[in-house]
Formats: structure tokens, sequence, C-alpha cells
């Protein structure tokens, strides 16, 4: 994941596969470019071949929340630059495209942009295992019709998560 930032706008690079892995690091850099006051972030999902679940309900989590808190004021926006037929079939599928404008464009030339540094989160297996668990949760409050998709999954992290404390 690679970040840029120019003015209030914050343009994140997604390259390979956007997973549970790297969700953990990209919901920190997102709260973070947040609290710094970006109200604006670009996703560039041209390079990015996959999203599993666990990526795409934190990006959901941070969608739903960023357009549940538009009350005339500026709130952060998320665009999706360039997702493949297989995200958005997915986006589609487990019913949160809304959250999101979805554009088609040129890649993003990083030129001319300011590079934001960033260290990546040293997650631990809980802190994964919860990551897990609440984007699993979010995408079945989304949509009712995620629930048989996910409850097995969600119901597995929540005991492992248990088993954990």
């Amino acid at each position: 994941m690679s970040v840029w930032a120019e003015d209030k706008t914050a343009w994140i690079r997604i390259e390979g596969r956007a997973n549970f892995n790297s969700s953990v690091d990209f919901k920190a850099v997102v709260n973070g470019l947040v609290e710094k006051g970006f109200d604006r972030f670009v996703l560039d999902l041209t390079e990015c071949v996959l999203m599993d679940s666990t990526f795409l309900g934190v990006l959901a989590g941070l969608g739903m929340r960023f357009n549940t808190s538009r009350n005339g004021g500026c709130v952060p926006i998320i665009e999706l630059l360039n997702p493949n037929a297989r995200i958005a079939d997915l986006l589609d599928n487990l019913g949160v495209e809304h959250l999101f404008q979805i554009v088609t464009g040129p890649e993003l030339n990083s030129n001319r942009l300011e590079r934001v540094e960033h260290s990546p989160v040293a997650a631990d297996r809980k802190e994964v295992s919860r990551t897990c668990l609440e984007a699993h949760e979010t995408l079945m409050r989304i949509n009712p019709e995620n629930v048989a998709k996910f409850k097995d999954v969600a119901q597995f992290l929540a005991e492992d998560l248990k088993k954990q404390e």
C-alpha cells in the first residue's frame, strides 16, 4: 500500500491482494488521515487483483461511517478508481457499492503528489481476528442477504477471539 496526498485528498494505491493481512494497516492509515483533516480518499485499484471479504468489510465500514456523518459539513468520501470486474462484482453482490463513488480513469500519477510515510501496523493475531469479525459483522449489517454468506465465518471468528482473551 502506497499513500500520497494533495490538499485534503489522500491517494492510496492498493496492489496485488487486498486481504485480511492488509486490512488492519489500511484502516489505521485512513483513520489517521481523517484525524489530520483529509476528506477525500481515492483508492487506486488499477493493480489490485483481488479483494477478500475482510478488506471489503473494513472498506464498507469506513464508507458507511462516512456516509452516515453527512449533515451539511464536509465529510470524507471514498472513490474507488478502476476496480476490476471481479472486485466490481463483489461490491455489487455484497450490496455495498452504494457506499462508494466508482470511477474509471487514468491510473494515479504520483509524480506531482507528496508521499505520506506510514509505519505498517504490527497487528497481533487478536487484532487481526477482531478486525475480521468486525468486517464480517459490518457486511451482514449492511445487507441482510450477507448473513447466510458470513454467519458461520463470524461465529468461528467470535469463538476464536474469545479463546484468545
